[in-house]
């Protein structure tokens, strides 16, 4: 039946009708014809015509309208639905990424960097009906991509994060936070939010990270930090070889976690700690999660009613036995 529906499906239990009007009409058969009783018939000539054996038949037309009948009151239909989404509360959010040099180091896999960029996109691509920016930071900050809802510009500007020593290496936690809160202090979203990620300590720029995070919290904006780096040891670069590639030795990781601690609970966030790629897309996920956008479905139902088809043919059923009956069947023996 494809796309058909029935409103009122319990009627098909009076299909069950069926074998007993059969059964009834088999039972009835003799005294639905006249009959003759004679001792012999050797005298007559058989002459089975087609309207002999189509008077059987006659019933059957009975039972078919029936049958369209039960159907009809089934209330079969198609429907099409159609659906529209209105956003009720939006969400407004920055990524504020660090891109010091230490972020090449290699305790995730292949480095720091280019874990998160494969995270930060899965994270933009599941958040569809949210607005999103980008503002990189090391001991400088600067906007990479304005809050917008065209997804493909935040993912190409995720795409083209690099450590290429144009920002002064350091790391400038202040720096970027204050510039992310600059992207969000004139949202009119519902909610505004900022995921500021280091790998290190605040040894650069001339805004404290305290200050920035009194800034937020002053705004309303909810701050959620990110430690990235494993526990111990990793191997950082150090120094660009005579070929021009990153010499790397191991070093002792530092992160400042009360720091980032202090920010998240002073902003109403949360701190979490990235020591591996598994563990970094957790982080991103239960953020995903926590951090959910409000929506209105609205469905309209056009429904196309089929019942009146099988009640017309129903009609003409118990017309033409009728007629049948009552013309060429009237006196039949």
């Amino acid at each position: 039946m494809g796309t058909i529906t029935f409103l009122n499906p319990e009627f098909f239990w009076l299909f069950l009708l069926i074998p007993l009007a059969i059964a009834w009409l088999v039972y009835k058969r003799n005294e639905q014809t006249a009959t003759l009783k004679i001792s012999s018939l050797d005298g007559f000539q058989a002459t089975a015509s087609w309207w002999v054996r189509l008077h059987p038949f006659l019933s059957g037309l009975r039972l078919a309208a029936l049958s369209a009948l039960i159907v009809a009151l089934a209330r079969p239909r198609t429907v099409d639905v159609s659906n529209q989404t209105k956003i009720t509360k939006g969400i407004d959010i920055v990524m504020a990424v660090d891109v010091s040099g230490s972020m090449l180091a290699k305790d995730l896999k292949p480095n720091r960097m280019e874990a998160l960029k494969r995270v930060a996109a899965d994270f933009v691509e599941q958040r569809p009906n949210d607005r999103i920016g980008l503002v990189v930071y090391a001991s400088e900050a600067y906007t990479k991509t304005p809050v917008t809802s065209d997804k493909a510009i935040v993912l190409e500007a995720i795409k083209s994060i690099k450590y290429d020593n144009v920002l002064q290496d350091g790391t400038g936690i202040g720096m970027g936070l204050a510039t992310a809160v600059n992207r969000l202090k004139d949202s009119k979203a519902k909610s505004r939010v900022i995921i500021l990620l280091t790998d290190g300590v605040n040894n650069a720029g001339f805004i404290e990270p305290e200050t920035a995070a009194d800034i937020a919290k002053q705004y309303g904006i909810k701050v959620y930090t990110i430690g990235i780096g494993t526990n111990g040891m990793a191997e950082f670069p150090y120094a660009i070889g005579p070929n021009g590639q990153f010499l790397f030795q191991r070093m002792k990781v530092e992160i400042d976690e009360r720091l980032m601690q202090n920010i998240a609970r002073k902003t109403d966030g949360r701190y979490f700690r990235a020591t591996s790629n598994s563990k970094l897309a957790s982080i991103y996920a239960e953020i995903n999660k926590l951090e959910t956008t409000e929506i209105e479905e609205l469905k309209f139902y056009d429904y196309d009613e089929k019942y009146r088809p099988l009640v017309l043919l129903a009609g003409l059923l118990l017309v033409l036995e009728i007629a049948l009956r009552n013309t060429i069947y009237k006196s039949f023996l």
